[in-house]
């Protein structure tokens, strides 16, 4: 059973940090797609960036590209991914989610997230930032 718990989340001012964490169990697949959506009530949900594993390629959603970086565990067998989101604004303030799927493409490519919205999620958390 595939299990992903997202931690990290909180309260910060603008121009603050924060790290999300996603903890991944249970997957299978040697090839993953993994990636970090948000949403805000009311509004639709939106992919803020991916990482594909092997190989480490990623894309950002082009309001947090400069300010945010996806990265995930050196280690392989904690198969944790991270968000590092610096130079907070009000506008960032969602839930974040953290999806993963099972994915084969070429060496080197990015995977998008419509590529995972059929896979894995984990419950959310919550990152507020006041300004």
């Amino acid at each position: 059973q595939v299990q992903l718990v997202e931690s990290g989340g909180g309260s910060m001012q603008a121009g603050g940090s924060l790290r999300l964490s996603c903890a991944v169990s249970g997957t299978t697949s040697n090839w993953l797609c993994m990636a970090w959506f948000r949403q805000v009530p009311g509004k639709e949900r939106e992919g803020v960036a991916t990482i594909y594993t092997p190989g480490g390629s990623t894309w950002y959603a082009d309001f947090v590209k400069g300010r945010f970086t996806v990265t995930i565990s050196q280690d392989r067998a904690k198969n944790t991914m991270y968000l590092q989101m610096d130079g907070l604004k009000p506008e960032d303030t969602a839930m974040y989610y953290c999806a993963v799927q099972g994915l084969s493409i070429a060496l080197g490519s990015t995977c998008a997230p419509e590529n995972v919205v059929g896979g894995y999620w984990g419950q959310g958390t919550q990152v507020t930032v006041s300004s």
